[in-house]
């Protein structure tokens, strides 16, 4: 069986406070040079209000880590975390 070294894949989507015109690159840095792990994947969109929606996926050990960052940043909705490992193994969750 492969060894997956980043256990939890991360999906969420984030409702940004402030958006600056860069969402996408912005997040997609910040969690490259502070948080571990890979299979990152950040898209923005920003709708007719000038809210700026962006979907996250990311694989990490820590993603409480991620959740927080996120949190920080704007409401934080449709979260999934799940565990790749359990996965692997036919076990839910």
């Amino acid at each position: 069986m492969e060894e997956i070294e980043f256990r939890y894949d991360t999906q969420l989507l984030l409702d940004v406070d402030d958006p600056s015109d860069d969402v996408e690159d912005e997040l997609d840095g910040y969690i490259r040079a502070h948080f571990k792990g890979d299979s990152l994947l950040v898209i923005a969109d920003e709708d007719e209000n000038g809210v700026s929606t962006a979907k996250l996926h990311f694989h990490t050990n820590e993603p409480w880590l991620i959740l927080e960052y996120c949190r920080s940043l704007g409401e934080i909705y449709d979260i999934v975390v799940e565990d790749m490992v359990r996965q692997s193994r036919g076990q839910k969750g």
